[in-house]
């Protein structure tokens, strides 16, 4: 188990709504209850490529990315896997804890390295049991959440793996406050359940386009828009969801 990155358990309201570290569902919250639940706080880094939690496992915590992004993906028995959704700043890891279960059918992987805060498991059920603020915040992410899982079986189905790349970068961008993802190309096979060379052939498809930079462990977007119109429409999507429920639009940054 990792250790926390900073400090120890009781974060100040400041760090966890700051512009440089903030999560939004905990900026959502009301004062009182980002106040009480900073109190289970703990900031922890997230390096590329750690297993957060394995299918099946009991979930100790909920992780509330910051800076990094999560892949959430299915594994079959014969070791192959397929993802279903990203996590950034956006969301959580571990809705399964207040949503009635104990385990997750996803394993969760760091995608993108960066920081999270981490909450124990017991404390964010008893939060969320209490009249508050957090409930319904929480299980309006869950609907988008279910959102983005449905929508990325379909396009895993039915569209291209340029096309399935585009949809990737865009939405982890969404959730990074950064035109720049530290990621593998492995890892970016597993999270759309294709095979690496689809996914070399895409990326260098779209630096030829001059779409995106790709070097060693980093893809740099030079183009959103070129991205946009190159996607098919399953990012779209899950981005108007994302707005629609949650408070704020999940955009990091303005590209425009």
């Amino acid at each position: 188990m990792r250790s926390p990155r900073t400090g120890t358990i009781g974060i100040r309201m400041s760090a966890l709504i700051s512009p440089q570290t903030r999560n939004r569902l905990l900026a959502a919250l009301e004062p009182e209850d980002l106040a009480r639940i900073g109190l289970h706080a703990e900031p922890v880094d997230m390096p590329l490529g750690e297993v957060v939690c394995e299918s099946g496992h009991p979930l100790a915590h909920v992780y509330f990315p910051t800076t990094c992004i999560v892949s959430l993906s299915l594994v079959l028995e014969d070791g192959a896997a397929a993802g279903i959704a990203v996590v950034g700043f956006e969301g959580l890891v571990g809705v399964a804890l207040f949503m009635g279960g104990e385990t997750m059918p996803s394993r969760a992987v760091v995608q993108s390295a960066g920081q999270a805060y981490r909450i124990a498991g017991n404390e964010l059920k008893m939060e969320f049991r209490r009249p508050s603020s957090l409930q319904p915040l929480l299980l309006r992410y869950t609907q988008a959440l279910l959102t983005q899982t449905a929508q990325t079986a379909v396009c895993n189905r039915h569209h291209r793996v340029d096309q399935q790349l585009c949809r990737w970068l865009l939405l982890s961008l969404d959730r990074l406050a950064s035109n720049e993802l530290v990621t593998t190309q492995e890892l970016i096979a597993q999270a759309l359940g294709v095979r690496r060379e689809g996914v070399t052939e895409a990326a260098r498809n779209l630096q030829d386009a001059g779409l995106i930079r790709h070097r060693r462990g980093h893809i740099e977007v030079l183009d959103r828009a070129g991205l946009e119109a190159r996607c098919c429409e399953c990012y779209a999507v899950v981005r108007r969801e994302f707005a629609r429920l949650l408070p704020e639009p999940v955009r990091a940054v303005d590209h425009d």
